[in-house]
Order: structure tokens, then sequence, then C-alpha cells
């Protein structure tokens, strides 16, 4: 049934019931007084339904919060070329010349892979070195997801520090390097002491022009308790660094 023919139903009921005393015969009888009443409630209620119902809102459900994304983590070689991108547009002549992981709770690097990467650069035509960082950690100290540039410092080629390098050596990945170190007392490190942080960095030698990778067992390279150099242009053992 309709509201509006409920509600002119309802409205002929209180009509029929005062149809004596719109004629001048008011029936005073307690049966008709009773149905008056009736009559006049019903109305009354399904008014105010009405009223309810132009009123009333629909309830909102409550948005879920999206849930936070997993740490994500890379390899050495492939956090590199994503940051070579961003450099190059820093300036077209940038050649890098240290790559580095950086230890956190999220990954203890033992697979060759972290949740950040510092790749720094340095451009002759600017005179100066950039650092830019691949992340994809959630703590909240590190760099913002994805790539991001660091602060510009003065670049000085004679720098051993700051010796470039062709991307085109890097053939070799930190988790290859890490397979290789293994075999050289890295194993034997992490059957001491499971929990050991493995970090990497990987930069040009100038004394023997090789492009290698450090593979670090400890928090830092000052306080390691094994460091392994790996070639990474072939993957070769190099040697142990005291």
């Amino acid at each position: 049934m309709k509201m509006r023919d409920l509600v002119q139903r309802q409205h002929v009921l209180v009509a029929a019931a005062d149809g004596d005393v719109a004629t001048g015969v008011a029936d005073k009888s307690p049966t008709a007084s009773r149905w008056r009443a009736l009559a006049t409630t019903t109305f009354a209620t399904v008014f105010f339904m009405m009223l309810a119902g132009c009123n009333s809102n629909p309830a909102t459900a409550p948005q879920a919060k999206p849930e936070p994304k997993p740490p994500e983590l890379l390899t050495g070689r492939a956090a590199f070329y994503k940051t070579f991108i961003a450099a190059r547009n820093y300036a077209a002549d940038v050649k890098p010349f240290r790559i580095e992981s950086t230890p956190s709770n999220e990954s203890n690097g033992q697979d060759g892979k972290s949740t950040i990467w510092r790749a720094s650069y340095a451009s002759p035509a600017q005179r100066g070195v950039k650092p830019f960082f691949w992340s994809g950690s959630n703590a909240p100290d590190a760099p913002s997801r994805g790539v991001s540039p660091g602060n510009e410092d003065v670049y000085n080629p004679s720098n051993a520090s700051t010796q470039v390098f062709d991307p085109a050596f890097l053939k070799i990945d930190s988790d290859q390097a890490f397979t290789e170190a293994q075999k050289h007392g890295g194993d034997k490190e992490l059957e001491k002491d499971p929990t050991t942080p493995v970090i990497y960095i990987c930069d040009w030698n100038h004394n023997t022009n090789q492009l290698v990778w450090h593979v670090i067992y400890g928090t830092s390279r000052e306080t390691a308790k094994l460091t392994v150099v790996i070639d990474a242009s072939s993957g070769g053992f190099i040697r142990v660094e005291k």
C-alpha cells in the first residue's frame, strides 16, 4: 500500500468519525469518542513516520584503513639502475663511484638484498657529487619509498674515495657476491652467530683497476667480523680484508 493511500484512508476515518459534528449532529457516545481518538492517533503516527522517512539519512559505514605495504628488498645492482635514471636527470655526465647498502631491522643482508641502498655519483660538469637513495623501507627514519636525492657536495677528481667507474663493469650483483663470500669464511661467521648482519659496498679499486664488492659481516666496515672482496665484473674471489 502506498503512503498517500494510507494517509488518505486515515483522513477518511477521521472524517467519518467526526461526520456528525460536521453536519451539526455531534455523537457524544463512548464508542464514537474512542473511534475519533483512535483515528486521530493513527493519523498522527503515520504523519510523523513520513517526516522521519524524509529526514533520515542512510548510515555511512566507516572506511577501513589501507594495510601498510610490507618492506621491499632489492639487490644492489637492481637498486643502482633505479637510481641511475634519476642521477642522469641531475647531470647528463654523471658516473657512479660507490654503491652501498644500509643495515636495518627489516633485512639482515644475508640474501644479498637490502631495504635501503645509496648510490653516489660525480659530475665533472656540475663539479659536484650527489647521492641518490632507493628505499623500500617502512622505518620512520628511512628515506621515502622509491628513489630520492641526497645533498650535493663538491667533487674532487683526485680524491681516491670518489673514483668513478663505468656501470658496464658492474656485472655481478650483491647476491652473487654474497654466495662467493660464503665460500671464503662467511659461512663460518654465520654459523657462529646467525644474527650477524651483512652489508655491501661496491667501489673502484684504483690500485688494481677493478670494480669490487666488499661483503662485510657486521654493522660497519670498521667493526666488521669479516670482509670478503669479490670482483664485481667476474664474480671471482680476490681476498679477505683485514
